[in-house]
Order: C-alpha cells, then structure tokens, then sequence
C-alpha cells in the first residue's frame, strides 16, 4: 500500500512562492501518474496539475498554466508542486494523488481517476 505524504505548504504574501512535496512511501511509484488537486474552503476539490509516470507529459489547470510546474524525481520516490507569483485565489489544502494503474497518453485530470490520496498540506496567501 502506498501512502503519500505532502509537505512544504504555508503562508506567504501574494506574488510570492512555495514548492510543495510528495513523498511516497511503501513502495515505488514510479510507475503511476500523480496530480495535485486543491480544495479552497466552501469550494469542490479541484484539479490543479499532473504528471505522467515518466514525467515526460504533464497536464495543469488554466487557473494556474505559467505559475506552476509541476515534476518528478522517481529515484527519489516524491513529486514537487513549484507554486510561483501565488495569489489569494490559490489559497486552499493541497493535496497529492496517484492513480494505480498504469495509464498511456497524457496525465488525467480526473479526481476518480486517482486511488490513493495524501492528507493534504495548507497554503494561504494573503494581499
């Protein structure tokens, strides 16, 4: 069983930047694709990025196309989520997700696609 496990979040003033991590331990995953998906408070989660196993295809939302790039170290079992020029709107519990079977194409952005999810880690960005 696989457990992921972000890190990374906080507050910071808009404009500014955060990297989150997904650590993945259990066993490898390097086989999986991973996306990050984001709830704000109220809100439905919501897809933010993903990246194939490889790495070589990755996918993000409009609202954060040229602020985030998402990657993927596999030796080191963990994904990174780098969030720059944050603004209040990106505000909300990141979370990290994996999707078990192995998927050829692009990344999906799909929450039922993914099977097995972390607990999220916080980041507020205040004017």
């Amino acid at each position: 069983q696989v457990q992921l496990v972000e890190s990374g979040g906080g507050q910071v003033q808009a404009g500014g930047s955060l990297r989150l991590s997904c650590a993945a331990s259990g066993r490898t995953f390097s086989r999986e694709a991973i996306a990050w998906f984001r709830q704000a408070p109220g809100k439905e989660r919501e897809f933010a990025a993903a990246i194939s196993w490889s790495g070589g295809s990755t996918r993000y939302a409009d609202s954060v196309k040229g602020r985030f790039t998402i990657s993927r170290d596999n030796a080191k079992n963990t994904v990174y989520l780098q969030m720059d020029s944050l603004q209040p709107e990106d505000t909300a519990v990141y979370y990290c997700a994996g999707e078990s079977r192995v998927r050829m194409g692009p990344p999906s952005p799909g929450p039922s696609d993914y099977n097995y999810w972390g607990q999220g880690t916080q980041v507020t960005v205040s004017s």
